[in-house]
């Protein structure tokens, strides 16, 4: 059972009981702050999650360019996701048949300011849309990338109704793949 009240992470279930916001304390004074963003250890005691990362990613994107939903079907990647600059409206989807939240998604604003962090774990697709000027996104993987199996979900699915926090009448910026996206109904799941 994870320990909620650990004494340098604070852990917050979502609406999602497997997706949880993870928030490394932080140590500031008039010279600035320090915050240690991850440790193996503490991720354990706090999380009660083994995990093993074996990839850092780190992107950058101007305001309004949507990345995603991505998922992987082999090499399936568990992510604690980061924004070290500006900032992102980040959004997990479970694809798990067998969960009771299969279907369903959270949505969660990470921040360079809230030094949140969010928890994704495989089984999940995953995006986020840039809600500041520009924002750099980091993320830590479970798997390596492994391109011959990944898949994108629309964005935009109507049965999934995700909430995008848009300007009323816009669109976000979309690469050719997050175009493709591929419908609710047509997208693999996982059992």
């Amino acid at each position: 059972m994870p320990d909620y009240q650990h004494p340098k992470i604070s852990v917050m279930p979502t609406a999602i009981n497997d997706v949880l916001i993870v928030e490394p304390k932080v140590f500031g004074d008039d010279r600035g702050w320090f915050t240690e963003s991850f440790n193996a250890q503490d991720f354990l005691a706090a999380t009660g999650l083994n995990t093993n990362f074996v990839q850092d990613n780190h992107s950058f994107s101007g305001k309004g360019i949507l990345r995603g939903l991505h998922y992987q079907l082999e090499k399936t990647q568990g992510k604690l996701v980061r924004v070290v600059s500006g900032a992102v409206f980040d959004v997990a989807v479970d694809l798990r048949k067998s969960s009771l939240t299969y279907g369903k998604w959270v949505g969660v604003e990470l921040s360079a300011e809230n030094h949140r962090q969010l928890w994704v774990p495989a089984g999940f697709a995953h995006g986020f849309l840039v809600v500041s000027e520009v924002a750099e996104f980091l993320y830590k993987t479970t798997d390596y990338y492994h391109p011959q199996s990944e898949v994108c979900l629309a964005w935009n699915d109507p049965s999934l109704s995700i909430k995008w926090p848009l300007e009323p009448g816009a669109s976000p910026n979309l690469n050719a793949k997050d175009l493709a996206g591929l419908s609710w109904d047509q997208a693999p799941k996982f059992e």
